[in-house]
């Protein structure tokens, strides 16, 4: 039975892991978790899976859930608990799945302490993918991938030659403004934008989604999982969300990874890598009920955040850094009715502009370039 500790319990990837947990309790124990703010969820779960150690957000909370949790768990908070988390000494897998680059310090942490990641939180390898790849390296750690896209990649080429291989094509649903022009996109409200056409998610990543950033992110990431330069990494548009994504060999053979837009998939998958177990609750995909799929190229004019995160990619340094510091300050405002749907992009551009990139930089260097772009970001709105 592998011992399981969850970054952000309480979130979409989070309660669907559980999910995952709960369906084949023989194969595995939840032995650590942290929450978010949603404590009433986290009392339940606790009470369901009863993990000898939680992490939540503040002190406050600390005080407020200890008192209702069975005993033998323990309550511990702040960045510190996050790490305790991760590196809990009974867990051999690490799902992070918080939002944002919060999951970066406690995915080192689990990395030194030699646990396998399974990595939902796409952050932690745009921000500082450098560091955490060097550090998996030199530790004999596996960064086994939960996205639906890079977990499709990594389906895909299991028994494959890397130095074979010609590209990847990353596919992308367009997200909830699809079938918009950039004109129809001014004064589209908070509501609009969290109508994902195909995939149930949190606020961030739906918003994501729609501007696209969620798949230039995911393109950074690319790059560092499968050790790739940007020219071998494509994104096709592809309504249906049914292909995850496809490997494109030399001799121009493509191996696709078809399913139901279903994220307990790939979250199972990482869990149970090298093997397959049954997943009774997924939706069978028959292709004569889809009848048809569609794809079409991506315009990086109508996407803009696309460009920015190739862009910022290619440059390296900290430029990734200010990507995802912007884009995390600049979808929390869009959300809060502060800032414009459009707004998110011209927020990302002027960090961007501004920056003066630092190469091969420091866990240092990247933690102050990323509180000075969120200072930067909201000094804008101010």
């Amino acid at each position: 039975m592998k011992g399981i500790s969850v970054l952000g319990a309480t979130g979409s990837i989070g309660t669907q892991t559980l999910d995952v947990l709960a369906n084949h309790r023989d194969k595995f124990r939840l032995v650590a978790m942290s929450v978010g703010k949603n404590l009433a969820l986290a009392e339940e779960q606790i009470h369901q899976f009863k993990p000898p150690l939680v992490s939540v957000m503040t002190d406050e909370d600390r005080k407020t859930l200890a008192s209702k949790v069975p005993e033998g768990t323990r309550v511990v908070c702040g960045e510190e608990g996050l790490i305790e988390v991760a590196t809990a000494e009974k867990a051999e897998i690490l799902v992070n799945a918080v939002i944002g680059s919060v999951g970066l310090a406690p995915t080192l942490a689990a990395i030194e302490a030699k646990k396998t990641i399974a990595l939902a939180n796409k952050e932690t390898l745009v921000t500082a993918g450098h560091l955490v790849t060097e550090k998996a390296r030199e530790n004999g750690v596996k960064l086994l991938p939960v996205d639906s896209e890079h977990s499709a990649i990594f389906q895909a080429l299991q028994g494959e030659r890397m130095d074979r291989l010609h590209r990847i094509i990353i596919t992308a649903s367009g997200g909830s403004f699809r079938d918009k022009s950039r004109d129809e996109l001014n004064g589209v409200t908070v509501e609009d934008a969290l109508k994902h056409p195909n995939w149930s998610m949190g606020a961030k990543i739906t918003i994501d989604s729609a501007t696209m950033m969620n798949k230039g992110l995911e393109v950074i990431e690319a790059h560092w999982l499968f050790n790739l330069p940007y020219e071998k990494i494509d994104v096709l548009l592809h309504k249906e969300s049914i292909i995850h994504s496809m490997v494109e060999f030399v001799d121009r053979s493509v191996i696709a990874q078809l399913g139901t837009p279903d994220m307990r998939v790939p979250i199972q998958y990482a869990l149970s890598y090298p093997d397959r177990l049954e997943f009774h609750k997924g939706q069978q995909l028959n292709l004569w009920e889809v009848g048809k799929l569609h794809f079409a190229p991506l315009d990086m004019e109508r996407f803009r955040c696309m460009a920015f995160a190739y862009e910022s990619g290619k440059q390296g340094g900290t430029m990734p850094t200010v990507l995802n510091a912007a884009n995390e300050e600049a979808v929390e405002l869009f959300l809060n009715n502060q800032l414009s749907f459009l707004g998110i992009e011209d927020v990302i551009e002027k960090a961007l502009e501004r920056h003066e990139r630092i190469d091969s930089p420091s866990l240092a260097d990247i933690l102050h370039v990323d509180q000075e772009t969120r200072a930067f970001v909201h000094s804008l709105i101010k």
